[in-house]
């Protein structure tokens, strides 16, 4: 019976591990998987001045390959996916992971972040751009249709990102089932194309042998080198791949990489290549050009279908890349819905959404064709690359104790990768990878003045806080009225007195029977479990002190949470429960801290971030604001 049921659990599992792979598909590999569309097209355009002769063709393949072995299946599948924070992946889940424990200083802590912050900006960026190029780039595929149709390609590509964002607020539980059916679809479209064509000319699979990317390179020169620049293309889905981990786990992603995606991959770019060696004009679209003709129409629909996809799967994790900032206090509270029951990942930003959508539609109108875009595209993702290297090197010497020299040789041969690609998306600054720069930027500069602003204002309210013990002593000396209740005072001091007391009882000479001091802390786990979540402790005189800790993946409900204290203890699950909440306004000043400009920055950011009533799930008909101003 045991080996039976040993059995029976061992089918389950892979059959579980058999579902995650293909869902995955569709959710992790959308981005890297449209690839075909637009990359290899893109390493024979004019700026290049690259021509799509024998030699060459055969230099950009071998550059794919090598890329794709060792960006994509060694760096990211093999190491970077080992950086898991307790199944969760991503920079700033890299960054919290980093500086987890108490061995870190408070000044490296902070570096660590920003390095952190800096990579999750420029996600946002190429966020922004990758709707956008793909969906753009699988409608012009009606131009090799039908040329005539070229005037609707804009119209249609706008049409179909403004429905897609208007779906998001319905979330993706009910379609995402079919994602990856439709990509295992698209995977195999794909392989069929390519090998159509490899069967026309096998001689060039020799390009796997590195010796044609080192000859491209060296006798090219400048101009080999910025090819670099493009055939980054073919890898820039690698940062959502390890974002996408704490969705799916390790193994399905790498069961979907090596079994269908990799190899679906390099059948297509090859066949492209067979195909250039064969008709090197169509190097303006040889993806829809090598197709047979009464297969473009279905295979433009396909891509159609392939491109959203993808564009799903990078706004869903521009929402997650948003949780995180919010709850590791780099982003101020924004209205998040829920829109599944079942998978806690699957949220709704509508300020997120609305922004994608409208800098996506921008996208489209100011730069028109996907070439244009394409010389936007990988700028700001090479530098999280870079970033992500640098993480990884810093978590194999702090937490995980390698040998430097073995930290440094693994860490090193990836970063000069990284730097080589680096270099080459620098000179598209002039050609449009200033846009997510620019982007990246301003994400940068309003994330980074949420944090220094949060810790500014809790240094101008430590330095005027009262202790906690001295003020009840104080207050027992004439103790006001004791009304019956539980009043529950939210404080980011857990042992200094918040101000919303002491106005309270100064201005209304009252004081509830029990006085609860309530701290919420962001810990570096992406989950906490329920029952392990708070910390209560007796101050006494009717008081008590309770600290919640939350994931950085977690949705904050306090009620639920204290619900969860046993009544015994104390009860805070009755009506009588008070929720004082302290507003503050705040007013920049000359004093010591940060910058005039950062500080009224952070002050309009404050007034305009979602109430802490609604952020943190309270009854609104339970709770009282008593407000107070701090000079910054």
């Amino acid at each position: 019976m045991a080996d039976d049921l040993t059995s029976t659990e061992k089918d389950e599992s892979k059959a579980t591990w058999a579902k995650l792979s293909l869902v995955a598909l569709g959710v992790v590999y959308g981005d890297i998987g449209t690839s075909p569309l637009y990359a290899l097209r893109e390493c024979f355009q004019e700026d290049h001045a690259i021509a799509a002769s024998h030699d060459h063709v055969l230099g950009v393949l071998s550059l794919i390959f090598w890329a794709l072995a060792i960006v994509i299946s060694t760096k990211y599948l093999l190491f970077i996916l080992r950086a898991d924070n307790e199944g969760e992946g991503g920079i700033l889940a890299l960054a919290a992971l980093v500086t987890s424990g108490d061995l870190q200083s408070e000044n490296r802590r902070w570096i660590i972040f920003t390095l952190g912050l800096l990579g999750g900006s420029l996600l946002y960026a190429d966020g922004m751009i990758t709707p956008s190029i793909s969906v753009l780039s699988a409608m012009e595929g009606l131009e090799v249709a039908a040329p005539a149709l070229e005037a609707y390609v804009e119209p249609i590509t706008i049409a179909i990102l403004i429905g897609l964002f208007l779906f998001q607020s319905k979330g993706t539980a009910s379609v995402g089932a079919v994602f990856g059916p439709v990509m295992m679809i698209w995977f195999a479209v794909l392989a069929i194309m390519g090998i159509s064509q490899l069967i026309q000319a096998p001689q060039v699979l020799a390009a796997i042998h590195p010796a044609y990317a080192i000859q491209m390179l060296s006798e090219n020169g400048l101009a080999g080198y910025l090819v670099l620049g493009s055939v980054f293309l073919v890898v820039t889905g690698g940062e959502a791949l390890y974002a996408d981990m704490g969705h799916f786990g390790k193994r399905p992603i790498r069961t979907s990489w090596y079994c269908v995606v990799l190899p679906a991959l390099l059948l297509n770019y090859f066949g492209q290549g067979a195909f250039l060696l064969r008709h090197p004009e169509g190097a303006v679209n040889p993806f829809y050009l090598m197709a047979p003709g009464w297969a473009l129409y279905p295979l433009i629909f396909l891509s159609a279908l392939a491109t959203v996809i993808a564009s799903q799967a990078v706004i869903t994790g521009a929402f997650s890349l948003t949780l995180q900032a919010i709850q590791l206090g780099y982003s101020p509270r924004m209205k998040i819905r829920h829109t599944s029951a079942e998978q806690i990942g699957q949220i709704y930003i509508p300020l997120v959404n609305w922004a994608l959508m409208f800098a996506c539609i921008g996208l489209v109108l100011g730069f028109r064709t996907s070439n244009n875009l394409a010389a936007a595209y990988g700028v700001a993702v090479t530098i999280t690359m870079v970033i992500t290297t640098v993480l990884f090197f810093l978590l194999t010497r702090m937490r995980w104790n390698w040998p430097l020299p073995l930290a440094l040789a693994v860490s090193g041969a990836f970063l000069v990768v990284d730097l080589s690609f680096l270099g080459a998306n620098l000179f598209k600054v002039s050609n449009g990878g200033w846009f997510p720069l620019l982007v990246a930027g301003g994400a940068y500069a309003l994330l980074s003045t949420w944090m220094a602003g949060q810790r500014l204002l809790a240094r101008r309210i430590r330095e005027r806080a009262l202790s906690v013990e001295l003020y009840i002593a104080d207050l027992m000396n004439d103790p006001p009225t004791r009304v019956p209740g539980l009043a529950v005072y939210m404080t980011g001091n857990p042992v200094g007195t918040p101000s919303a007391l002491i106005r309270n009882v100064r201005h209304n000479k009252m004081l509830h029977e029990q006085v609860v001091f309530l701290t919420v802390t962001t810990v570096s786990v992406p989950h906490v479990r329920l029952a392990k979540r708070f910390d209560l402790e007796e101050i006494g005189e009717g008081f008590y002190r309770i600290q919640i800790d939350y994931g950085f993946m977690d949705s904050p409900n306090i009620p639920l949470t204290l619900a969860t204290i046993p009544a015994d203890q104390i009860n805070l699950q009755g009506e009588d429960v008070t929720y004082f909440l302290g507003t503050e306004r705040l007013i920049a000043t000359a004093r010591p801290g940060i910058a005039v400009w950062r500080e009224r920055l952070f002050a309009w950011m404050s007034r305009n971030a979602q109430p802490a009533t609604a952020y943190f799930s309270l009854p609104p008909d339970q709770v009282m604001e008593i407000g107070s101003q701090v000079e910054l």
